[in-house]
């Protein structure tokens, strides 16, 4: 928390607005809208600084008056706050909180949360150093009796820094109940004592510091005070058994106005696009309060600091800073001092400290749309050295040819690690989970595992000899891959029964979900670990997959050498092996990708049953527009081989998307119609039911849709007869009017905008919601082709201001691109979704004057990233181009 005082110079006829943003401008905040000015009115009561109105009609003693610059708003997640100099004035204000007991949890959490603090202040443990600065600083009401907890967890963080400590500070934060809570006293109807709060998902209710209730957004339809009494109005809800209209008294109806403000103000932050705009002044009467949000909505904050990308500006932290409640301030004059968290005290922060990349790498995005959220600063490699290391190695196309295997095969041997012991240790102690399912995935995983230790092993020595790096190619010629390949290739044959039954594996697991709810949670928390950085049952496909890879290399390799080469003929006798197991299995895998398919797709919708139906197949996913009596409204398609099925974006926690209505294919007809409605890219789709007219994004998209439409179309034709079944819904109306449209938001809803700002769970980085944020979309044939290309190993990105190159190893899988500090880390840094990117080379004006750069680029964000080789570099760039044929477009010269 800030404490401010008034500056004297400041004009107080202007509007709060001034003032706050004179604040956020000297802190150099690009996140600033998160952050109020509260103060004690003359009722004594604490309120927020008006930004619309003039200062001076709100602070009648403006001399005596002080202003303290705090969290206003506490969004759910706070991967979502996009700076570190904001995450760095959250973990203050968590800190704050923590020591006025504002901040109420156990004492496991407390001792946690301390613990991260003291390190963010003082550094890695020193048991001497570190009992001397709990002794000196009061960060918990009752510190002493958890001092020993504090200690020992402290103990635990050697090596974090700052910044990497403010993180996991936030993340135990947002998990508590009381997280950005602010208590309103109230009273219901039978005159119980209760509070109110509000936060980003709605309005809470707690009966001491326990929440007893909580009202949705979505639920609410109005929110309004009549002198003592607060009221909530719901929407009408047959299976709710509260009353329409909730009442509580509150003490005053200054207290009721106060709560009905912070409530319009989180209500608009949250959730909607933009910040309201006023309502026109009335001629003769006026009705209700004027007020509204003033500021940008968190969606703005959001896109503002994605598409500007704003220079990361580093902030000086203080070490040690004073306890909490010991600030001393004088009272005369310009004044600013940090209030418990470091001491500016009139003077501009100092802006010293760089801080690595490695102390902001572990947040994610928040949207598909957001880039990795590695600095600038760290691993900077010095260039000559560089090009000195390179020239040591190998120059043979054979070598990267074979050290793409080596690279692969690492990425390969984690993701099986994820199968084998991070799921087996997630869910192997829980009795929910059937030991029948957990010894039939061991049985056929845990074999396939150990053979590829040894596989890597013998890959990695074999890549040591090649380079030259040990001196074992003194005693034989061991620039070739072809013997190992031979050799682990009739190996892996041996296992055939056990990649067989990987299909089943996948099928028995879907069914334990299905039936146990408990099953169920334990797969979805364990999708949320870092570790299980793809969903979970790609994982299950890699050996399937890793076939293919082995295929493809195999066949560089032998279209490289020449056939008196001494690798050649391993290499031929290797993939006439891997050709036939790919033939032998390839039924099996494609059924299983799209079981897999269906599986996700089920997680991304709601509204619908019995998806995964035998039969049915995934065709393509992606945005179109609907033409309906609202106009053109963005709408999810999803084209199975028996219908086509239309979404919105749900208001769900998981972000998941409802079903609007779907077409069965059976008898439909498809007509190009941009000159009949006058509207570019559209087409009608004639169903025996009903027509719909949809536009889509350009011309090459609306090609994709039809071409697809039509050959799915051909499809269920060809079949016996209409199946009538369809997707069985949840719905009481399969088609939802589009014209009133039910995930539209009231007119009286807070007298808020209809469009909302959803808030991203845990699903809002999947293919899909990439696709919704980027009106873009993907066939079945892309994911195979994505399947082909996946590439993994160490590339050098430099971003667009910035001098150094920084060193990755890069995963490229799943239409994304994973970074990693080095390929022995459990879980990627940050992930950087590539839909709708362009990847070209840099032009002579970009003044990259190095070998085997590529650009990768979206709207105004830009990487540059360097690979080792000629090889290299076009494996990077045209794997790409495979992968993302209908979703990222190519001008490589």
């Amino acid at each position: 928390m800030w404490r401010l005082l008034i500056l004297r110079h400041f004009k107080q006829r202007s509007p709060g607005k001034v003032l706050f943003d004179l604040v956020c401008a000297h802190l150099n905040l690009v996140e600033g809208d998160y952050f109020g000015l509260e103060y004690q009115d003359q009722r004594k009561m604490t309120v927020w600084l008006d930004l619309l109105k003039p200062t001076l009609k709100q602070i009648r003693r403006p001399k005596n008056t002080i202003l303290r610059f705090v969290v206003k708003f506490f969004p759910p997640d706070h991967t979502q706050l996009l700076e570190e100099l904001t995450r760095y004035l959250f973990a203050l204000q968590i800190k704050r909180d923590l020591a006025c007991g504002r901040l109420i949890c156990n004492d496991t959490s407390a001792a946690l949360m301390v613990s991260h603090i003291i390190q963010s202040e003082i550094g890695d443990f020193d048991e001497t150093q570190s009992w001397q600065h709990l002794l000196h600083n009061k960060y918990l009401p009752d510190q002493d009796a958890i001092r020993d907890e504090i200690i020992d967890c402290h103990r635990e963080h050697v090596g974090q820094t700052p910044a990497e400590s403010d993180y996991q500070l936030l993340e135990i934060a947002r998990r508590l109940e009381m997280y950005g809570v602010r208590l309103h006293p109230a009273k219901d109807r039978e005159g119980t004592k209760l509070s109110l709060a509000v936060a980003n998902s709605g309005v809470l209710v707690f009966q001491g510091n326990t929440k007893i209730n909580s009202f949705n957004w979505s639920k609410i339809r109005k929110l309004s005070f009549k002198r003592k009494r607060f009221l909530i109005k719901l929407r009408a809800d047959p299976t709710n058994a509260h009353h329409d209209t909730l009442e509580f008294a509150m003490a005053s109806r200054d207290c009721c106005k106060v709560f009905w403000k912070i409530c319009v103000e989180y209500h608009a932050f949250f959730r909607l696009f933009e910040e309201p705009k006023p309502k026109p002044k009335p001629i003769l009467f006026t009705r209700g309060s004027s007020f509204r949000f003033s500021g940008r909505t968190q969606k703005q904050i959001i896109d503002y600091v994605k598409d500007s990308e704003p220079k990361k500006v580093p902030f000086e932290r203080c070490s040690v800073p004073p306890s909490p409640g010991s600030e001393k301030s004088s009272l005369g004059g310009p004044h600013v001092a940090v209030n418990g968290n470091g001491s500016v005290n009139g003077q501009r922060m100092g802006r010293t400290a760089v801080l690595g990349a490695e102390q902001s790498a572990e947040i994610q995005p928040l949207s598909p749309l957001t880039s990795p959220l590695l600095t600038e600063a760290g691993y900077v490699r010095n260039d000559e050295e560089d090009e000195a290391r390179r020239k040591k190695f190998p120059t043979d196309k054979a070598y990267f040819i074979a050290k793409e295997l080596l690279t692969t095969e690492r990425t390969y041997l984690n993701d099986l690690q994820v199968i084998t012991e991070s799921f087996h240790s997630a869910v192997g102690k829980d009795e929910a989970f059937p030991d029948s399912v957990k010894s039939l995935i061991s049985a056929n995983y845990d074999p396939v595992y150990k053979f590829h230790q040894g596989f890597l092993k013998e890959t990695e020595q074999r890549l040591a000899q090649w380079s030259g790096r040990s001196n074992a190619h003194i005693k034989g010629d061991y620039q070739r891959i072809g013997d190992v390949l031979l050799k682990n290739i009739q190996g892996l044959r041996q296992l055939t029964i056990h990649l067989q039954k990987h299909s089943e594996c996948l099928v028995e697991l879907e069914r334990a979900c299905r039936s146990s709810r408990k099953v169920e949670t334990l797969c979805r928390d364990f999708e949320q670990q870092r570790v299980c950085y793809l969903p979970l049952n790609i994982f299950l496909l890699r050996p399937l997959h890793r076939l293919l890879h082995y295929k493809l290399i195999l066949e560089r390799l032998c279209k490289h050498y020449p056939p008196t080469h001494d690798d050649f003929r391993d290499c031929r006798a290797a993939l006439a092996d891997i050709s036939e197991m790919v033939l032998q299995l390839q039924g099996i895998m494609m059924k299983m990708e799209n079981f897999q398919k269906l599986i996700e797709l089920k997680k991304d919708l709601t509204g619908v049953e019995d998806l995964i139906s035998p039969g049915r197949e995934f065709i393509r996913l992606g945005c179109l527009s609907k033409l309906s009596g609202k106009g053109l409204q963005q709408r999810m398609f999803f084209l199975f081989s028996d219908c086509l099925v239309y979404t919105s974006r749900g208001m769900t926690p998981s972000n998941q998307f409802k079903v609007h209505g779907q077409l069965p294919l059976y008898g439909m007809t498809i007509r190009e119609s941009e000159e009949e409605w006058g509207v570019p890219h559209s087409f009608t789709l004639f169903g025996q039911r009903q027509s719909v007219v949809v536009a889509a994004s350009c011309t090459s998209e609306m090609e994709r849709w039809v071409e697809d439409i039509r050959m799915a179309i051909d499809l269920a034709e060809q079949s016996s007869s209409l199946n009538n079944d369809l997707l069985s819904t949840s719905l009481s109306d399969n088609k939802l009017s589009e014209d009133g449209g039910g995930e539209q938001e009231s007119e009286d809803e807070l007298g808020g905008s209809r469009s909302s700002l959803e808030r991203q769970g845990h699903r809002g980085n999947t293919t899909v919601h990439v696709c919704w944020h980027r009106n873009t979309s993907v066939s079945m044939v892309d994911f195979s082709i994505a399947v082909e290309n996946q590439l993994s190993g160490n590339l050098l990105r430099k971003f667009k201001n910035s001098n150094g190159w920084q060193k990755l190893w890069v995963v490229f899988t799943n239409f994304s691109l994973f970074f990693y500090k080095s390929h022995q880390d459990d879980y990627p840094l940050a992930s950087l979704p590539l839909l709708g990117y362009s990847v070209t080379v840099p032009s002579e004006s970009e003044n990259i004057h190095k070998d085997y750069v590529f650009k990768l680029h979206f709207k105004s964000h830009v990487y540059y990233f360097r690979s080792e080789s000629e090889y290299t570099f076009e494996r990077w760039v045209y794997s790409n181009r495979g992968k993302y044929r209908n979703a990222i477009s190519y001008n490589v010269l």
